[in-house]
């Protein structure tokens, strides 16, 4: 396929080399877009029922241990998470968090706070720094993802955890296949699984898999990132289930309900016009959107603009203006990456092209590349979308203690 074969939806942006998949019906309509008008057809009154119908066998009668397990960050979903987990569903969850290592102080703030608000017990891995800089040289160099030891740690610990404790539940929050590209219906109820983490999460890598004898890791490196066997996983009976299954997923009213009743906060990004998602992170919207755009053609201001124009908050042509406007945004902090990472900017730009997707790309001279003609946007307003859109922002992100990553935050003044 080539780009000029490539199709686009006819509703929102997302085209036929999405990296998850994704089909066109006869109208030109995105499966994804299909699935998103479940939102507002299925019952979620009876979908909630459901739900507690699920989680009611969980329910710890001792009183002595957990209910089940919900992994945690200081961005995303996780306070509206938490607040559904605890707060409406009554069950008292013990919270787990992955350190990425790329912590902003507001991320640190917002993981303080969910903690704090929600009165909930927490666990922390922190993986062997040195290895997780050793890794991260290791899938960056192998398949263009600086992200992949965030990734794969952020899905295995709930599940390595919910052995150790023996609190079989895990719940998660949205489930992206679904979200994006229509992967499920709802109605599927879809639960977690090792092959789907290690087929889209870890781009299809386990961790045994970054072994070779043409690269420095080894045991030591890659052994906490092991998905639990499968006899642990019976013996337990661990399962893990999506929220988004049976409660209407909309990130922005989510987010704006977590601000004004539980005290979240927002920030800025140079690209992207969204400011709750991933704000604890200096990278994630920073080196890790940037290679994503260069491998896949797209960066993560599109699947923002997708999502809006699904809930008809965003019409497609305001959405186009809002992408063309952000997509091509300074890549911050990228000294503080490279600086932790020791290598140069010529080294990093040498690995980011040769993963560079050719279908997007052209080099135009050596090391020299430019994209391929994309539509162009048409005239829009776009200071007057963002008005309406109302995006808020409750504090910087660009702050760095000593100019360097946070490596651990255990709290911050509320």
């Amino acid at each position: 396929m080539t780009l000029s074969s490539a199709r686009a939806c006819a509703r929102c942006l997302y085209t036929t080399r999405h990296p998850l998949g994704l089909v066109l019906d006869d109208d030109g309509i995105c499966s994804g877009c299909r699935v998103h008008e479940e939102k507002d057809r299925l019952d979620f009154d009876a979908r909630w029922r459901r739900l507690l119908e699920i989680v009611e066998p969980y329910r710890a009668k001792s009183g002595t241990t957990y209910d089940c397990i919900v992994p945690v960050s200081g961005a995303g979903d996780s306070h509206w998470i938490v607040h559904l987990v605890k707060e409406r569903l009554g069950l008292n969850p013990l919270l787990v968090t992955y350190n990425k290592y790329f912590n902003t102080p507001l991320g640190v703030r917002n993981l303080a706070n969910l903690r704090i608000k929600f009165d909930c017990d927490i666990l922390v891995q922190n993986v062997n720094p040195v290895s997780v800089r050793n890794i991260t040289r290791t899938t960056l160099r192998m398949f263009g993802s600086m992200y992949w030891p965030c990734l794969a740690g952020q899905t295995v610990f709930p599940v390595q955890t919910a052995v150790r404790y023996q609190v079989p539940l895990i719940i998660w929050g949205a489930h992206q296949g679904l979200e994006q590209v229509g992967m499920f219906s709802h109605e599927h109820e879809v639960e977690m699984t090792r092959r789907h983490r290690k087929d889209h999460d870890l781009m299809g890598h386990e961790a045994d898999d970054l072994l070779s004898i043409f690269d420095t890791l080894n045991e030591r490196d890659i052994w906490q990132y092991r998905y639990p066997d499968d006899a642990d996983l019976r013996a337990v009976g661990v399962r893990g289930i999506y929220l988004g299954n049976y409660v209407r997923w909309d990130p922005k009213a989510q987010h704006e309900q977590m601000v004004a009743t539980h005290g979240y906060e927002g920030a800025r990004f140079a690209r992207t016009f969204d400011t709750y998602d991933y704000v604890d992170c200096f990278n994630y919207m920073g080196i890790h959107d940037a290679l994503k755009m260069a491998k896949h053609g797209y960066s993560k201001v599109t699947d923002h603009a997708c999502r809006e124009i699904r809930f008809g908050r965003l019409t497609r042509d305001e959405g186009l203006a809002l992408v063309r406007k952000y997509e091509g945004g300074q890549t911050q902090y990228l000294d503080l990456f490279r600086e932790w990472l020791g290598i140069e900017q010529s080294g990093l730009n040498f690995v980011i092209n040769e993963h560079r997707n050719r279908n997007f790309w052209m080099e135009a001279a050596p090391g020299e590349w430019t994209r391929l003609p994309v539509a162009e946007a048409p005239a829009c307003d776009i200071a007057a979308v963002e008005e309406r859109l109302d995006f808020r922002a409750q504090r910087a992100l660009d702050y760095t203690e000593r100019g360097r990553y946070i490596t651990i935050g255990k709290g911050y003044p509320l």
